[in-house]
């Protein structure tokens, strides 16, 4: 007779499911999958996941549940943070409502797992690291580039050793944001206004730390400029509005051991290059371009000699002269296999690597970053401690 492998099951609030982020990557692509096939442990326990959903729009939340066979939604989030059943709340709401949550679920009991910024600001990114830890809770911030196809072959290029002495990254990211006067926007409108947490570099500045961290070391140093190339859009009601947040940013970030990061963060520039974000590596003895997918690099003893004759017109294919490094192994989608280290964690009762601790240095590149614009000048990065 063969014993039945032991299961359980995860409870998880899933607040902010109805805009962009929260909807398709995390609860269509990572937990609908997790629900429908469930999680096995190395032990063989099986986990399986029920999700709740959770928002402000009760009929929207309705049609999602029905859509997906839901069984239950709420918009009374009090209510899930106090229910005891409930293991794991996660948070993908606009950045304003992020840390009151967080914190009353931390409070409860629930373990978190969270979008980023994590908060509006770095004193409160701190607390929210702060109540975790004293909460005895497992945290889990969004880390969701690490486990992108090309940033995975990237950082095993670097431990490798295939650079050699590492000089520098360069990063293109960005595309043009209709106004939304002629063809709506992709993005809501939101993301424009200062005054509802929007922002490209509030945005975009919390992922390149994590990526920078990741991939090459600790970010010492910033220097940015941050700019409103668009002053007027118009709302998803066609309504004309004054842009007061950031639509583009310029950092150059000075890292350990001397490498020099440069990116370039745009929702005002039209896209010529092979993804929507590429991050260019130089070293010593080769160099990687990495996108979301894509990664291709040039090793020294097969990196040509260009020679610069503006009189002629170049006739050799540089993109040819690269070679793409494989996967070596199926990878999925990258915010579902991090919902899965997480759930992994949360069952062992381990720490997660990407705490909030580690949210609370990209809040921090963030304000940095902004204050470096508005004083026109060069910051270095404090440490942080809880």
């Amino acid at each position: 007779m063969t014993t039945p492998s032991p299961r359980r099951t995860l409870r998880i609030a899933m607040n902010g499911v109805t805009g962009r982020m929260g909807y398709r990557q995390h609860l269509v692509r990572s937990i609908l999958p997790l629900r429908d096939s469930g999680l096995v442990l190395e032990d063989g326990t099986r986990v399986d996941i029920e999700p709740i959903l959770v928002g402000r729009n009760a009929a929207k939340l309705a049609d999602l549940a029905e859509l997906h066979g839901i069984g239950q939604w709420t918009t009374d989030l009090a209510a899930v943070i106090s229910d005891p059943t409930i293991d794991i709340y996660f948070d993908a709401q606009v950045t304003s409502r992020r840390a009151e949550a967080l914190t009353a679920a931390m409070k409860a009991g629930k373990h978190v797992f969270t979008e980023k910024p994590t908060a509006e600001t770095l004193t409160e990114a701190i607390e929210l690291a702060r109540i975790a830890e004293n909460a005895g809770v497992n945290a889990g911030v969004v880390h969701d580039k690490l486990y992108l196809p090309g940033l995975v072959k990237l950082r095993r290029l670097v431990d490798e050793g295939f650079f050699g002495r590492i000089l520098s990254l360069r990063g293109e990211f960005g595309y043009w944001v209709f106004e939304g006067d002629g063809q709506p926007g992709q993005r809501p409108s939101w993301n424009y206004r200062s005054e509802d947490g929007g922002g490209i570099t509030v945005d975009m500045f919390c992922h390149w730390n994590y990526v920078l961290e990741g991939i090459l070391g600790k970010v010492e140093s910033v220097t940015a400029k941050a700019v409103t190339h668009i002053p007027t859009r118009w709302d998803e009601n066609r309504n004309a509005y004054d842009a007061t947040a950031d639509d583009a940013a310029y950092g150059i970030f000075e890292m350990e051991g001397g490498v020099i990061a440069q990116i370039n963060s745009s929702w005002a520039v039209r896209v010529y290059r092979d993804e929507l974000v590429e991050f260019q590596v130089d070293g010593t003895h080769g160099s990687a371009v990495a996108g979301l997918n894509k990664c291709v690099a040039q090793q020294r003893a097969h990196t040509p000699k260009p020679v610069w004759n503006p009189d002629l017109p170049v006739t050799e294919s540089f993109r040819d002269q690269w070679l793409e490094v494989p996967a070596n192994a199926d990878l999925d989608n990258g915010f579902k296999l991090q919902w899965e280290e997480f759930l992994r964690d949360v069952v062992a009762e381990r720490r997660h690597r990407f705490g909030l601790l580690s949210a609370a240095r990209g809040v921090q590149l963030a304000e940095l970053g902004l204050r470096s614009s508005a004083e026109g000048r060069r910051l270095e990065i404090p440490e942080i401690t809880l």
